[in-house]
């Protein structure tokens, strides 16, 4: 008896002491603020297929096209992958994640081709022989192997303020399952600036990362997207599914692998190709489909309307100008009184023109006769 009160009593005491372990810790929002942008979380395998989008069938598809943009980081929202330029209590920069995920061997990156880029083990670059290449100071780090390299990078070795605009790429295509234009952003690389010895900027693009493979990390970053707003609403992998940055199209996928500097070498046709670029990724499904007679009402009115402001004209809501009405009655109404006018005084000038002549001719004949019977 004394051996079972023995163990139940020390059963007791482990239940006891588990359950003081086991205590619920609730998370407040300072506790996420210190979680943002932690390369260092674990990302399972459910997680990451939850952030990964999977690249549609061929079979499903009718047409699509690559276009590469540069982001420049000083313009429009796109501050918001460069801030906070050293990591602090709102998180870390884009670069400075990316950084730590290839440090710790959590994420691949491939070799930058130029426009012929190729997402397969031959082309993964080796990270230590990146880091030298940019002149990065590193050290190997405890437990690392030659089939797992780890390293360790410094805060104020990462070159995170140097990176100051990313190039990335979009894939556009058309589903024929849903009959809509898609697109989305595949890949990333960040450009590194520098200046050379005689004062000039060079530009030197670093190396791709798939945005499947970053993404379940990127959504713990939150970000600022607005100054007025200092509420941080939006994560990274928001800022691009949302297409909430502002770039500038510099290459779309050609045979000649060239970009659309070397194919519209003068500033005005570049724009305008730009331009012709965009506006078609933007209506390409809209211009397949026959358009409805409502639709084709809505441009006429909308032609009608445009055409009267040319003009100087106001259309009510039936489509009638109502100031050329009011222009036109003055018109007519001026016109037809001096027109009343001019017609009287030509009427009197034939009469008293007539009239005379009438008399002088009767004169004339009566004396003619009576001087013939005399």
């Amino acid at each position: 008896m004394k051996y079972l009160k023995f163990i139940v009593l020390t059963l007791i005491v482990a239940l006891a002491s588990a359950g003081a372990s086991a205590q619920v810790v609730k998370k407040d929002g300072n506790d996420r603020k210190d979680k943002k942008g932690d390369s260092s979380i674990k990302v399972s395998g459910r997680q990451q297929a939850f952030f990964e989008q999977n690249e549609p069938s061929e079979a499903d598809l009718q047409w699509s096209k690559t276009v590469y943009r540069v982001l420049d980081l000083t313009k429009g929202k796109n501050p918001a992958l460069y801030y906070p330029d050293e990591p602090n209590e709102d998180g870390q920069s884009m670069f400075f994640i990316i950084m730590r995920l290839l440090a710790n061997n959590k994420i691949s990156a491939y070799e930058y081709l130029d426009g012929r880029e190729m997402f397969t083990d031959e082309y993964k670059i080796k990270v230590n022989e990146m880091l030298d290449r940019f002149h990065v100071l590193y050290s190997e780090a405890k437990g690392s192997s030659e089939k797992n390299p780890l390293y360790v990078i410094d805060d104020s070795d990462i070159p995170g303020n140097e990176i100051l605009s990313y190039y990335i790429i979009e894939k556009w295509s058309f589903d024929t399952r849903s009959n809509k234009m898609r697109s989305r952003v595949d890949a990333l690389c960040p450009v590194l600036h520098r200046m050379d010895e005689y004062g000039g900027v060079l530009k030197f693009p670093m190396f791709w990362v798939k945005l499947n493979e970053i993404r379940p990390y990127i959504a713990q970053q939150y970000v600022f997207t607005d100054d007025d707003n200092n509420l941080m609403r939006y994560n990274l992998d928001d800022f691009f599914k949302l297409k909430m940055y502002t770039g500038d199209i510099y290459k779309v996928k050609n045979l000649q692998n060239k970009s659309l500097m070397q194919l519209y070498p003068d500033s005005v046709s570049l724009a305008h190709a730009r331009d012709s670029i965009e506006e078609r990724l933007h209506h390409f499904d809209k211009n397949l489909w026959a358009p409805t007679r409502q639709e084709l009402q809505a441009q006429a009115e909308a032609k009608r309307r445009l055409e009267a402001e040319q003009r100087g004209e106001t259309l009510d809501e039936d489509g009638v100008a109502t100031e050329a009405k009011e222009e036109k009655s003055v018109k007519k109404s001026s016109t037809k009184r001096g027109s009343n006018k001019e017609e009287t005084k030509k009427k009197t000038t034939k009469k008293k023109s007539s009239k005379p002549k009438e008399i002088k001719s009767s004169q004339s004949v009566g004396r003619s006769v009576r001087n013939r019977k005399r």
